[in-house]
């Protein structure tokens, strides 16, 4: 393996190696095995390219395209062209990828799940550092800066760790780095001669290493010191979501199911709201007989700090096939099990599952997992709700009013999580909700006070062009403009709450959806709210509504609101193998034909089991990566032949006339100059005709086949039939060349001249500069036109197919004798009987 090679392999391999630091933030890591294959791809074009060989920035460049086309491949194939050009829609869905990723980096805690945006993330940066890794070690040939990117990649994975492992990751990183600084110091000793032994340390005794190997061992030993002191060092840390470690989180579950930190899902609610046209978010059927409470939770927002409200981290845990019952919910309080199907648009993706509140069992296929605090459902692995219809149970809880009024005081630790509120928060807020409940005698009391300021007697007014507003003052503004929409009604209410002592949260979901004519229920895109959820002792969370003019006023908030305090369920919640009710309901959104829950059901059959895992086969990514390097080589292949024949011609050129260093009698050996390139000048050295040997022939023959190659480059077709002479005078006539270039013609043609026909033929050196200056002069005399062609489609390229073609000549007629001599008929004088 030649020193450029290995360099190059060195340089892929130390990329790989800092990259295995990454593999503790993602479940699962088969993307190390994709970004491996493609790292290999992306260096190999470089090898090529160097071998052609390629000015540098051509060759940062190809190495860059066939990164973005192996991209396109694995990630955009769909929205490109041809399934492997990049486009404007397929930078889109990179650019949206890329987005999902950051989101999804904000969202999970380590390990997080290998969505397609973490995916891109994790495989398209390591492509980008072994881009630059490769380009400064090998390309460039400095190998010392391009740890600069070996540190990057390594610390962003550091940064983002626990810190378990980090010195097992150090030290491979590490181990990687030094091994790219010794490739590079073996390769760069190679261009000076052999690497030398050394001398024996005395008499009869054993060689010793050699000075520089002696000091690299030396240097990487304390290089390898300091990499594992460097990680014990108490660096500073990234905390949230993904950029925090695993932990055992906050809530129920004992952190064996990881922990999810749920990106706030207010940042498109607004858009929502504001759409032109209410595109259909879910269908669904429901055995309630009122559809008013009908809420469809997605996620709670239970984290504030003065400026927003976000979900708090959380453990999540496999799925119960029953649902515990909600915290907070006594046996006194009447609810009703309802049963729910739903489903989803194929377009909309939402990490979340929408359900109603609470639920108490949930069928869906696909890999969710519930976060026990808020009772949710969230997908796993880049799991989403697109398309998918899923049956819930859910309980409809309907306290009265008397049992909210007297209802006790919330646990100790419950209180204290749920009526935090930070110092920045300004003082208007708890002013005003001191002010809007003053003579209330309970926290229910107080809870409809605040809903009916809001809603009823406040002033306040509905408006979705409001922006939802960032700051400490923001809930301040609100309070004093009286404008804005659910987002900042919940926030102000929660918030307002929290002040008075009372347990508040935010809930994102949708408000109930609009009956059809089929039975069912369309909830439309419009229909996104927020609303807070406050806590009370016996009844557990329990649903306002502060937003005017949007959802439902809750009946218990009515004081005149009463009913029966028994509960119709002696159970909180039921199995889910449970049989529905075979009493028939007048259930409003069951058609008239279908009065049983079944005949609701049936309309939206559940998904059946997920086939096959998620993910493109390896094989497929294999085969699409190299049909588009193909694809994008193969253009090429004209440009990269020729510069490499012309780069072969030329290397030997430099030979041509050249004795070995010290000559004497004897056969020259090929390639045996020992002056550098610069001192090769126009001398002609005096060598025995004997010397001249065949391969020296060769070399002035492959010198002059290039001269008229570049030639025909430009427009000059070649002639077989002249003589050397009358052809340099036919390329020097119709190129048009200058005295000085004109010399350098026929300073080749006469070389060959003297290695073909002179009885004691001289041989020149110097030949393959002066084909480079009779390509310079054609090139400046040519149009832009001509000079492109020459370089991206020369015409002497045409050699190629000849050359195939004689090849493919010759070799059948090797067979064909090889095939005749198998067959012939044996002649008599073999010993055979005659007839």
């Amino acid at each position: 393996m030649s020193g450029r090679a290995r360099l190059t392999l060195c340089s892929a391999a130390a990329t790989l190696m800092a990259s295995c630091a990454l593999l503790p933030l993602v479940d699962p890591a088969t993307w190390f095995l994709q970004a491996a294959f493609l790292l290999a791809v992306q260096s190999g074009v470089g090898a090529v390219a160097r071998r052609v060989p390629l000015a540098r920035p051509l060759t940062v460049l190809a190495q860059a395209l066939v990164t973005l086309v192996l991209l396109t491949l694995v990630f955009a194939r769909e929205q490109a062209l041809v399934g492997l050009i990049p486009g404007p829609e397929a930078f889109r869905h990179l650019a949206d990828l890329l987005q999902a990723g950051s989101d999804d980096v904000g969202r999970y805690a380590i390990p997080a799940p290998l969505s397609e945006g973490i995916r891109l993330m994790m495989v398209g940066g390591v492509l980008l550092i072994g881009l630059l890794v490769d380009t400064l070690a090998v390309t460039f040939r400095n190998a010392a800066p391009a740890g600069l990117p070996l540190l990057a990649l390594y610390s962003i994975a550091a940064g983002l760790s626990d810190g378990a492992a980090d010195w097992l990751w150090f030290l491979v990183a590490a181990a990687g780095y030094l091994m790219l600084l010794l490739a590079e110091g073996r390769e760069r000793l190679s261009q000076w001669g052999r690497v030398f032994g050394g001398a024996p340390r005395g008499p009869g005794g054993p060689v010793g290493p050699v000075a520089p190997v002696r000091t690299g061992r030396r240097i990487g030993a304390v290089a390898l010191g300091v990499a594992l002191v460097v990680p014990l060092l108490p660096l500073p840390a990234i905390d949230g979501g993904l950029l925090d470690g695993a932990g055992t989180g906050v809530g129920a579950g004992n952190g064996s199911g990881g922990t999810i930190s749920a990106v706030n899902p207010l940042v498109s609610l607004r858009d929502s709201l504001n759409v032109d046209e209410d595109r259909t978010v879910l269908t669904l059927r429901t055995s309630t007989t009122d559809l008013s409470d009908l809420y469809l939770r997605i996620v709670s927002l239970d984290d504030f700090d003065g400026t927003t409200w976000k979900p708090a981290k959380r453990n999540i845990v496999a799925v119960p096939d029953e649902l515990p019952t909600p915290v907070g919910l006594g046996p006194q309080v009447r609810r009703t099990q309802i049963t729910t199907r739903v489903s989803a648009a194929d377009w909309y993706a939402q990490d979340w599952l929408p359900m109603p509140y609470p639920p108490s069992s949930v069928k869906i296929s696909g890999n969710w997992r519930y976060e026990p605090v808020g009772m949710t459902l969230v997908g796993d692995h880049g799991q989403n709700t697109r398309g998918k219809t899923y049956e819930v149970n859910s309980l409809e809880v309907r306290p009265t009013a008397q049992q909210l009024a007297s209802a006790p005081e919330a646990p100790g630790s419950l209180k204290s999580d749920y009526t935090e509120v930070p110092d920045s928060l300004p003082a208007v807020v708890a002013r005003t909700a001191r002010e809007v409940t003053a003579g209330a005698t309970n926290d229910y009391e107080r809870a409809v006070k605040l809903q009916d300021y809001f809603a009823v007697t406040g002033g306040f007014e509905y408006d979705t062009d409001v922006e939802v507003g960032t700051g400490k003052d923001a809930i301040a503004r609100f309070l004093r403009d009286k404008q804005g929409f659910c987002v900042h009604f919940s926030f102000a209410m929660a918030a307002m709450a929290r002040t008075l002592g009372i347990p508040a949260r935010v809930a994102v979901g949708f408000a109930p959806g609009s009956p059809q004519a089929d039975g069912s229920v369309s909830v439309g895109l419009k229909d996104a709210h927020a609303w807070p959820e406050l806590y009370f002792e016996g009844v557990g969370w329990t649903r306002f509504e502060p937003t005017p003019t949007r959802g439902t006023t809750p009946s218990y908030t009515v004081p005149e609101s009463s009913g029966d305090a028994l509960p119709d369920l002696p159970q909180a919640s039921r199995s889910a193998n449970a049989a529905p009710s075979s009493e028939p309901s007048a259930s409003t959104s069951c058609s008239a034909a279908d009065k049983k829950l079944e005949g609701c059901a049936s309309a939206l059959p559940l998904d059946g089991p997920e086939q096959g895992g998620g993910g493109t086969a390896w094989y497929k990514i294999a085969g699409w990566s190299l049909l588009g390097a193909a694809a994008l080589v193969l253009p090429l292949l004209p440009m990269l032949w020729r510069l490499r024949r012309r780069s072969v011609r030329l290397a030997s050129g430099q030979h041509a006339g050249s004795a070995p260093a010290g000559a004497g009698p004897g056969p020259r050996k090929d390639g045996g100059d020992g002056r550098s390139e610069a001192d090769a000048g126009t001398v002609v050295v005096d060598v025995p005709a004997h010397e001249v040997t065949e391969a020296a022939v060769g070399h002035v023959l492959a010198v002059w086949r290039e001269l008229t190659d570049t030639a025909w480059d430009y427009g000059i077709v070649p002639d077989e039939a002249l003589t050397p002479r009358r052809a340099a005078a036919r390329v020097v006539r119709l190129g048009e060349l200058e005295e000085p270039v004109a010399r350098s013609v026929h300073r080749v043609a006469g070389a060959v001249e003297q290695v073909l026909y002179a009885p004691q033929p001289r041989a020149e050196a110097g030949l393959a500069d002066e084909v480079r200056k009779v390509r310079a002069a054609l090139r400046e005399r040519a149009g832009r036109r001509t000079r492109l062609r020459a370089v991206v489609a020369p015409r002497s390229a045409i050699r190629a197919v000849w050359d195939l073609t004689d090849r493919w000549t010759a070799l059948k007629a090797a067979w064909a004798a090889r095939l005749a001599t198998l067959v012939r008929r044996p002649s008599p004088s073999t010993g055979q009987e005659g007839g």
